[in-house]
């Protein structure tokens, strides 16, 4: 009797704790989730869905000890904790539904506000610093871009909000699906039930990849303008900025980083204000005469891309509406957050074009006085090399999830060892894919390209094409014509003005790329 009491006790005891710990793992979800506050804001939302797994396995935990209490079987070894490094994975013989409810109860929320916040530092990032250049090949046009950018990518926000949802029998609206891979695979389903899902992985680490290129770029073009005088050349910089980021392949989690992910995000705001400042008190000098109605035809496709790039958020969004107190209020935080961001990014943009003209750079701080273009390049470096392991962290956990960790379905061994450590040829593969953003980052060192190429190939993809798709896919019987001509309108314009942008962004790599073999 004695037994079967500590037994009955022991048993309460884990429950507890693990109730306990589920929802410390929520507070540090919620606070994770919050921190990330820039345009990498897609790969936190990914380190949130896999938290959110991480408390699936606690409560997984919750449901075994819980099952032992009343049938007196305890659980099996190595079947009650599931880790994120995949050496326990959730027994089969779990619900899905019912770890989806039991984790939904002690999972953390967050209000419109801080939805907005996370959306508006996504949207307006650092990579605005290239949208005047998209200005000096578009002119007016250009600025059409930004608005028009804004109000499509605000609409196909909504509606892959909306293929998230279905009606049941009685007649409600619910919630069936959880994330962006979920509704790529409810659209290629039954035949090719997990096709949309790659795909939409795909486009995503490559999205992951090519930015942390773009900040290994960034840094050593900032750097070799901000001290012209040294003996220091422009690959050199981003050796040394990529010695520095090296650490990152020892990564476990993203905590001590997503500390300084605010105070970033605030001095970014800080240089954004200090340039127009700048471009303010020359107002009497700007040269409103060069904005015209033209286009460069080899160049305006570029920067296309630019400004696409500039706003994708959409692989997050479900995340984000999933952890809201409220999501009814998703409709307004989407439109006040992109109508925010394209009023800022468009006077951001106008007026720094109009300070430098045909001067104008592909990084806009280059145009800056030597006297304080140092400073405030110092300060974008700083943010560039701390915002590096977000993407980067991101990549590698669905890289490892995707080829190490899917059971029977991967193609290669665990890169996780026993007792959850990392295995030496693991981290190799880490290390491997820094130096590949090094390398990528000397061969082809042109920020506007880069971010031209990646706002054309997966920023037109996740935010134009792929969500005008699955909406027609999966709720074309419940449309209305104009929301029809929408989807199909914006299908067709984003895979036109993809193709065009992705071909010249792709001519303009292959031409830098040879020019620098030649060197």
């Amino acid at each position: 009797m004695a037994t079967l009491l500590r037994s009955k006790l022991s048993n309460v005891a884990t429950s507890v704790s693990n109730k306990s710990q589920a929802k410390m793992s929520g507070m540090f979800a919620r606070m994770g989730f919050q921190a990330a506050t820039d345009e990498e804001a897609v790969g936190f939302a990914h380190c949130d869905d896999l938290d959110m797994e991480h408390r699936q396995g606690l409560q997984m935990d919750i449901l075994k000890s819980e099952g032992s209490e009343e049938g007196g079987e305890p659980p099996l070894e190595g079947d009650i904790h599931y880790q994120r490094d995949g050496t326990g994975p959730l027994p089969p013989s779990a619900s899905k539904e019912a770890c989806s409810e039991l984790s939904g109860q002690g999972k953390p929320k967050i209000t419109a506000w801080e939805a907005g916040w996370n959306v508006t530092n996504a949207i307006q990032g650092m990579f605005v610093l290239g949208l005047p250049y998209a200005i000096l090949h578009g002119g007016y046009l250009g600025l059409f871009l930004i608005i028009f950018a804004a109000v499509v990518c605000c609409y196909t926000g909504k509606i892959l909000i909306a293929c998230l949802y279905e009606e049941n029998e009685d007649g409600e609206i619910v919630r069936v699906r959880d994330s962006y891979v979920d509704i790529a695979n409810a659209c290629c389903a039954p035949r090719f039930p997990t096709l949309g899902g790659r795909i939409v992985n795909v486009a995503q680490i490559i999205e992951l990849v090519m930015t942390c290129i773009l900040y290994v770029v960034v840094s050593g073009n900032l750097m070799y303008n901000s001290f012209p005088n040294l003996p220091v050349s422009q690959k050199s910089w981003s050796i040394i900025a990529t010695a520095v980021l090296l650490p990152c392949a020892f990564l476990k989690n993203l905590k001590a980083v997503s500390k300084f992910s605010l105070l970033c995000t605030l001095a970014h705001f800080v240089i954004n204000i200090l340039v127009i400042a700048y471009c303010l008190s020359r107002a009497r000098d700007w040269a409103w005469d060069k904005v015209k109605f033209y286009i460069d035809v080899k160049k305006f496709p570029i920067s296309i891309g630019i400004i696409v790039f500039s706003y994708t958020s959409q692989i997050f969004l479900p995340s984000l509406e999933g952890n809201m107190q409220n999501p009814k209020e998703f409709h307004c935080m989407m439109n006040w957050t992109h109508i925010a961001a394209c009023i800022l990014k468009g006077l951001f943009a106008l007026v720094a074009y109009l300070t430098w003209a045909d001067e104008t750079k592909e990084v806009i701080t280059d145009n800056l006085p030597s006297t304080i273009r140092a400073v405030v390049n110092i300060f974008l470096v700083a943010k560039a090399l701390l915002s590096y392991p977000l993407p980067f962290f991101a990549a590698v956990e669905v890289l490892e999830r995707s080829l190490f960790q899917d059971g029977n379905r991967a193609f290669f061994p665990n890169c996780y060892g026993g007792d959850g450590r990392l295995k030496s040829w693991g981290l190799t593969l880490r290390c491997a894919l820094v130096v590949f953003t090094l390398l990528m980052a000397i061969y082809v060192p042109h920020f506007a390209l880069l971010m031209g190429l990646t706002g054309s190939l997966t920023g037109a993809g996740l935010c134009f094409l792929l969500p005008s798709l699955f909406h027609l896919k999966l709720l074309w019987r419940k449309l209305l014509w104009h929301h029809v001509f929408f989807d199909v309108a914006i299908f067709v314009i984003g895979g036109i003005c993809s193709v065009s942008g992705f071909i010249h962004s792709l001519e303009g790599l292959i031409e830098a790329f040879r020019t620098n073999a030649e060197d």
